[in-house]
């Protein structure tokens, strides 16, 4: 059973959202039946020890209220922007900037995209989009490990967006297969990144793995490294490879370590999804510099009506030497990303050496969208985290949104108290 807060015994009327997130201390998650489902979905009976140990801050213990209209605001938002990837005259403006090896286009439509919101005192922000968008599979089990607080106030609805999950992502990788294979049968998965036993979240990747073997797929982790070109196909040791889940930030393949995956990519001797055209059609983050122009989108023949839809994206600029003494003297409102890579600086931290660096490279300065908050009790002490908001999706469609809590200036899976947090919807 939950663990209930005074606020809500008591039973105070009209709460919102804002509210619970503020007063509801309830701890929702059942640790036992997570435990349960830790070792049963990944065949490690000690995988929940083993986790307790490697990630005391994977998972909160306490749900994040979504009011229903701000989950179908950010769901309008990412079915506009999938909209407008696929305008010729959208498309052709953002692959000039993409690299050359995402011209290509073999088909998949990119599995689990991932959209990242902040729910601050407005209509929610979309501040990112990824196409490596990890921790479906973690927060799916998650979500299944919950006692629904406040009854007569919540509902996690059968969308709940986690009842379908499994059938979701076997269908996904099955779609995405047959947009590049057709009828032939989907034997092989490699679920790919650099180094992957090392990698922070290294136990979804035996959860999906898992899934798919119990799908009848054959299933292997591994090392782009490890992979092989040889005249029949792709290879990992004995096995050929039929479709990589590519889980890499290198969305170029440019790294000489990914060369043999480049190569089989390139000459369509595997399926790669998501693939270096899904990143630049969907998650290039300069992308958002036109996504966030009303004026260019006109431009380009983007009719008002999916203009609107996309209200939900704050301004994001290039940083160039020409605004460059614009953007620093607002620099307090102003968030900044690299073009390629992870992370970012927000401008308030920002020192005169870091923006240096950051005229050398290149760059997008995102108007600051606050995140929102959430309460917790940290040993007795009500503290206040940061949270954001992900949807997974597939081609538009949503079939799991979690949320992150957080302290520091990005998710970083080390806050006390933090971590994934199922969601539930008022």
């Amino acid at each position: 059973m939950p663990v209930l807060c005074d606020t809500l015994l008591h039973g105070t009327p009209g709460l919102v959202p804002a509210d619970l997130n503020q007063s509801c201390f309830c701890i929702t998650i059942d640790q036992a039946k997570l435990d349960r489902a830790l070792a049963t979905d990944s065949g490690n009976p000690c995988l929940s020890f083993q986790m307790a140990e490697s990630h005391p801050h994977l998972f909160s213990n306490v749900p994040v209220f979504l009011p229903a209209a701000a989950l179908e605001a950010m769901l309008t938002t990412v079915t506009a922007i999938e909209a407008v990837a696929q305008i010729p005259t959208f498309r052709e403006a953002v692959m000039a900037w993409a690299p050359e090896i995402s011209q290509l286009d073999p088909g998949p439509a990119g599995a689990l995209m991932g959209y990242d919101f902040h729910l601050g005192d407005d209509d929610p922000k979309l501040i990112e989009v990824n196409t490596n968008a990890g921790g479906a599979f973690l927060n799916a089990l998650l979500a299944r490990a919950q006692s629904i607080c406040c009854a007569e106030l919540v509902h996690r609805p059968e969308d709940g967006l986690t009842l379908g999950f499994e059938a979701h992502v076997l269908a996904m990788f099955r779609a995405e297969w047959q947009r590049q294979r057709g009828d032939a049968p989907l034997r092989r998965i490699a679920i790919v990144d650099d180094g992957p036993e090392g990698q922070y979240l290294y136990p979804e990747f035996v959860l999906a793995q898992q899934m798919l073997i119990w799908a009848g797929i054959d299933t292997v982790i591994c090392d782009p490294g490890a992979l092989e070109i040889r005249v029949t196909g792709l290879f990992f040791g004995d096995l050929q490879i039929d479709l990589v889940y590519d889980r890499l930030v290198d969305f170029a393949l440019a790294e000489p370590s990914h060369a043999a995956l480049r190569r089989a990519y390139l000459d369509g001797s595997v399926v790669l999804t998501p693939n270096p055209h899904n990143h630049a059609a969907l998650a290039h983050k300069r992308n958002l510099t036109l996504l966030s122009d009303s004026v260019a989108l006109a431009g380009l023949g983007v009719a008002p009506s999916l203009i609107a839809r996309l209200s939900g994206i704050p301004q994001t600029r290039m940083v160039t030497p020409r605004n460059a003494d614009e953007l620093w003297t607002a620099r307090r409102q102003l968030f900044f990303k690299p073009v390629s890579g992870q992370g970012g600086v927000s401008g308030d931290k920002l020192t005169k050496s870091v923006w240096a660096d950051i005229l050398q490279a290149e760059y997008v300065a995102q108007t600051i969208a606050a995140p929102g908050q959430r309460m917790i009790r940290l040993d007795g002490v009500p503290t206040l985290r940061k949270v954001d908001v992900r949807l997974y999706t597939y081609r538009a469609q949503t079939p799991l949104v979690a949320a992150r809590l957080y302290q520091g200036q990005t998710t970083n899976f080390r806050t006390p108290g933090g971590g994934f947090a199922p969601v539930l919807i008022v």
